[in-house]
């Protein structure tokens, strides 16, 4: 996989990411938590997100150019996540890959089934941020 350029994500989300992460490590989603730390390794915090780059609780359109798969979700924590809803976890494969891209970055991203995603994102909305939680 090639080097990628450093993503954008707020010291809040940073903070709680981070211990998702940790919570994960020895769980039967150790895989995915471990994806999620590659990630946030590459992470420039910033107190505010520029508008068009993917947050938690974000509104995300992306494309998947391999499939030609458009979808619309929700970036949000496991305990929010609801598939039938759009609402994708960010230890989803796919939740992962988005959080910190900016309209129109693109990723490529390997699948649980073997396959190569290569997203790329079409636009982000934020929405209100929920009262803070446990992860």
């Amino acid at each position: 996989m090639a080097i990628r350029k450093p993503i954008h994500v707020t010291t809040a989300d940073l903070e709680r990411l981070r211990a998702l992460v940790d919570q994960n490590l020895s769980s039967r989603d150790a895989d995915a938590a471990a994806r999620l730390d590659e990630e946030l390794d590459r992470a420039i915090p910033v107190d505010v997100a520029p508008p068009d780059v993917v947050t938690m609780n974000a509104r995300v359109a992306f494309v998947d150019e391999a499939s030609g798969v458009r979808r619309d979700v929700v970036l949000v924590f496991p305990r929010e996540a609801d598939a039938s809803s759009g609402r994708v976890s960010v230890l989803a494969p796919i939740g992962s890959a988005l959080l910190g891209l900016s309209v129109g970055d693109d990723i490529e991203w390997p699948l649980p089934d073997g396959r190569l995603a290569r997203l790329r994102i079409l636009s982000v909305a934020h929405v209100a941020q929920p009262p803070r939680v446990a992860v």
